[in-house]
């Protein structure tokens, strides 16, 4: 039986969607797409996700229940060269944290802060 990967699915929780949105989309270079609630209360904008391949979809979410800001659980974003993206992240009006290291055969990485406090990572394999 094929069994999934532990993630399926991310919530980034903003305050203000507008510029949440414009921060992910300037740093990562790809547009965000509104997305129904079926319960009314939220807002969400989407990440570009194939949901047949491997890795999670998520979202940016406005909610009553939610808070952001960081916290214990880091996403990391999969582009092809992390220092490229952590380049765009201050200029967006986020915070670079650590700039692209090495994590040996897994790749580099770049930890980050966004628009509404929320960490973040980059990562690639170059």
């Amino acid at each position: 039986m094929h069994k999934p990967n532990a993630i399926g699915w991310f919530d980034l929780y903003v305050d203000d969607m507008d510029r949440a949105t414009a921060f992910y989309e300037t740093v990562l270079q790809r547009r965000l797409a509104p997305i129904g609630d079926p319960t009314g209360e939220t807002v969400m904008n989407s990440f570009p996700a194939d949901m047949g391949t491997y890795g999670a979809g998520g979202a940016l979410v406005r909610s009553p229940h939610s808070r952001p800001g960081p916290g214990g659980t880091l996403i990391y974003f999969s582009v092809e060269d992390c220092a490229v993206e952590a380049g765009r992240v201050a200029a967006a009006g986020g915070r670079l944290l650590r700039p692209k290291f090495s994590i040996g055969e897994f790749g580099w990485v770049a930890l980050c802060a966004d628009t509404e406090g929320n960490l973040f990572g980059l990562s690639s394999m170059r």
